[in-house]
């Protein structure tokens, strides 16, 4: 049984195959066909809605998310708002009145994507208002495709939709429902953890302890949290899933546990809960963050599934590799931790016995005399995956660079350091001699594959360039024009 609230109006859905998505319960089970499906991958955002979970304040908070890749059962418990919800009888939301005065739409394929991404930003600055920064809209925009009208009238409608009167839907005067929200996403913590017809359906463990159990009464059953990457398999190679087990109720993998070193972050933690700690501790980390995919995928994708997927072209694991993390593994035997440079194993192969599953990750807190860069290369800025990305962590002491660490994601089967090459500048003063052999070391050290995202020699150039670039850095002692100059180059 799905229970949830849809644009204000209690839902009940029973019998729902597990590997049913929001899109396809929307068109197909409730005829809520304003929900568009483009591109079935989570790219082109035609498909986006708006679910809202309560905040602890008596309010709903309303975040983005790609239906076409979002389990239909992780509804349950939420308030699912889609652009048929919006519109007061006639009268338009501000968003909709907006995008109708500006033209900010064509054939209308995408439109009702972009709708309900411009209403959660409404939403967001209705609670707390703030200047619509180009920033602030580029985000809210970057997942979100017009396949015929240009992005210009769009734009226009984003930034005068807060000069129309507040016509809310008429949902948004209830002022029990987000109270009805709360309790039934309350009562759905309480519930078993096995929902279906049959008891390896769909489970959704509340603790550990269930999901060691879940895991251990359908041992072939997937494991799912933002599905960003696994429901592809469905929408892209047609693959079914018999048996899922839904991790993100588990409530010890929702922590962010501070330490005197460090953070161990729970596994199943948004990109979107993590970006304000990594923004103040790693910049440089959270600025890759803007480029990491959407802000529908990273309100939904975790810090763990990116890790535990292994994917030779993952944006973050390259990154807690220079930066040195340890993983959290949990299973039958209890847990035990690893370094994350002893995970990777070979292409999607790690070092996850029999039952065991990544439960959190730790990441050192950062010390003065270290720093951080990360590049990342693909051929769009927003929304798309890398070519090459490099992570460099580096401290320099009397003039030599320390525990340099070199990692690269795109240029093995497996996101993996150079450590060759970081034995060449280790100890050394950095200069252009040094760096040349840094260099060539590096060309030897990897044996890239050629695809459509770039070729062998295109990624063994840009490795290197990337390496040139840290040079340029260290020499220019991170003068903020420079900076500038090289980040242009590298986008």
């Amino acid at each position: 049984m799905i229970d949830f609230y849809l644009n204000g109006q209690r839902r009940q859905c029973a019998d729902i195959p597990p590997d049913t998505s929001a899109l396809e319960l929307l068109r197909i089970h409730l005829g809520q066909t304003g929900t568009k499906e483009g591109c079935a991958s989570g790219d082109c955002g035609a498909c986006t809605v708006a679910i809202g979970t309560p905040d602890g304040s008596g309010e709903l908070t309303y975040q983005t998310a790609n239906a076409c890749i979002m389990p239909a059962h992780q509804i349950h418990g939420c308030h699912l708002v889609t652009v048929e919800g919006l519109a007061r009888g006639d009268a338009l939301h501000p968003v909709q009145a907006a995008m109708v005065d500006c033209h900010g739409s064509q054939c209308g394929f995408c439109t009702p994507g972009i709708v309900m991404s411009l209403f959660s930003l409404h939403e967001s600055q209705r609670r707390a208002p703030a200047p619509l920064t180009p920033q602030r809209l580029e985000a809210a925009l970057g997942g979100n495709l017009c396949r015929c009208t240009g992005y210009r009238p769009i734009r226009d409608a984003a930034l005068r939709m807060n000069d129309y009167p507040d016509t809310h839907p008429a949902w948004a005067d209830d002022p029990q429902l987000p109270a009805d929200v709360a309790a039934l996403a309350h009562d759905a913590t309480r519930q078993p953890p096995v929902a279906g017809e049959t008891p390896e359906a769909y489970a959704r463990p509340r603790d550990l302890a269930e999901l060691r159990e879940c895991r251990l009464q359908a041992p072939q059953a997937r494991l799912v949290a933002g599905a960003t990457d696994l429901w592809l398999e469905s929408t892209q190679q047609l693959k079914s899933f018999d048996a899922l087990i839904d991790v993100t109720r588990v409530a010890e993998l929702q922590r962010i546990d501070e330490n005197d070193d460090g953070w161990w972050i729970g596994a199943g933690v948004t990109y979107r809960r993590i970006e304000p700690l990594l923004e103040e501790a790693y910049p440089a980390f959270s600025h890759l963050m803007h480029r990491f995919a959407s802000q529908q995928i990273r309100n939904r994708a975790t810090l763990g599934g990116n890790v535990a997927n292994a994917s030779p072209i993952g944006d973050t694991p390259p990154v807690l590799l220079a930066l040195d993390a340890t993983l959290r593994l949990d299973g039958p035997d209890g847990e035990r931790e690893l370094p994350i440079g002893e995970f990777f194993l070979d292409y999607k192969k790690t070092a996850l016995a029999d039952g065991e599953f990544l439960s959190a990750i730790f990441v050192p807190k950062p010390t003065a005399d270290r720093q951080l860069k990360v590049w990342k290369i693909s051929k769009r800025r927003e929304d798309d995956i890398s070519a090459v990305l490099a992570a460099f962590a580096w401290r320099l002491e009397d003039g030599v660079m320390r525990d340099v660490h070199l990692a690269f994601g795109g240029m093995a089967g497996i996101p993996r350091r150079a450590s060759a090459t970081e034995a060449v500048l280790e100890g050394q003063a950095p200069g252009q001699a040094l760096f040349a052999t840094a260099r060539a070391t590096l060309r030897g050290e990897f044996d890239p594959l050629d695809d459509v995202r770039g070729s062998r020699e295109y990624r063994l150039v840009t490795a290197t360039n990337l390496l040139e670039r840290l040079r340029l850095t260290l020499d220019t002692d991170n003068d903020p024009t420079t900076e500038v100059c090289l980040d242009a180059y590298a986008h």
